[in-house]
């Protein structure tokens, strides 16, 4: 006696499994799924649902129009980013202070092994709030504070060069001063903001390590050297690529606030450069070109340094 057997059936009854295994997880933590709800609709209504507006910068965008009603230009926009006379001025300037900050990229690594190794408790304490507290501080107040102290004719810094028998200098509006300055301030108000991440590491190193050292000979050091350090790398390696993923992405609004006519050879960047040109100009296209162009490489330069990440070390985004 034979038996039919139904092939979609036999096809089927896997993927009926599968299905029923994947809504019994879901029912089974609907809590979590609850609370990971709100962050997932953020970012797809304020991160994946604005990417609809990308293809304007291939189209000759009319507001009348809208954004379908507008014709193709096709990479017109692009083509006339690169031939522009500023197009190596920008992109130099946005490497550069891009590089500036990555060339510091260690110092929260830094403070964060030093503090580490107090051993007194409220000094600790004192250190870390000292260090944590620039960052509440607003970044319209930070440019203030610049401006204020580097006046040329008031300023505390130029009071204390009067002091020393030096001439007073236009720190604010000289270009070869704006990276330095933008750069160091930038470090005393991100320091110690940078460093609970790898406190937070540090603080996960089994003492029994340090024990095991101690009792090979280690000095404080040679614990940091062997223990400490390998136990945060993992940690440096991520928030190293993520970095990278935004190098491109230079803080826009202390850039556009320290900037001026007279230091705009060195403070003229991408992220200024579309803000005026599609807000102030109306020039939306071409500035969503331009956008999109600092995002692309944003993208590349997270693959690629994430894939050489994962060639030469264990660890990755992904």
């Amino acid at each position: 006696m034979s038996t039919v057997v139904d092939p979609k059936a036999g096809s089927s009854g896997p993927n009926v499994r599968r299905r029923k295994s994947l809504g019994a997880v879901i029912a089974a933590n609907w809590q979590l799924y609850a609370l990971a709800a709100p962050a997932i609709i953020f970012f797809f209504i304020f991160n994946y649902v604005p990417m609809y507006g990308v293809q304007i910068a291939f189209k000759d965008f009319i507001a009348s129009d809208g954004v379908w009603g507008s014709q193709w230009a096709g990479f017109k926009h692009f083509q006339r980013f690169f031939d522009s006379y500023y197009f190596w001025r920008l992109l130099w300037n946005t490497v550069a202070l891009s590089l500036y900050q990555l060339l510091l990229f260690p110092l929260p690594i830094i403070l964060a092994l030093s503090l580490n190794e107090l051993k007194n408790v409220i000094f600790k304490r004192f250190a870390q709030t000292l260090t944590y507290a620039p960052h509440f501080v607003s970044t319209v107040v930070v440019v203030g504070m610049l401006f204020a102290f580097l006046d040329p004719h008031s300023g505390l810094i130029t009071t204390l060069l009067g002091l020393l028998g030096l001439e007073p200098v236009q720190f604010m509006q000289e270009p070869g001063w704006f990276r330095h300055i933008y750069v160091w301030s930038g470090v005393w108000q991100g320091l110690g903001w940078s460093t609970i991440i790898y406190l937070a590491a540090l603080a996960g190193v089994n003492p029994e390590l340090h024990q095991a050292a101690q009792v090979d000979g280690a000095n404080r050091l040679q614990r940091i050297r062997h223990v400490n350090i390998p136990a945060i790398m993992p940690t440096v390696v991520i928030l190293f690529i993520l970095n990278f993923g935004s190098f491109m992405s230079v803080g826009f609004e202390k850039v556009l606030l320290m900037s001026n006519n007279l230091n705009a050879d060195t403070s003229s960047i991408i992220q200024t450069f579309v803000y005026k040109t599609g807000l102030l100009q109306g020039q939306y296209s071409y500035a969503a070109a331009v956008g999109l162009f600092d995002s692309v490489i944003n993208i590349l330069l997270l693959v690629g340094v994430n894939q050489l990440a994962r060639r030469y070390s264990e660890n990755s985004l992904w």
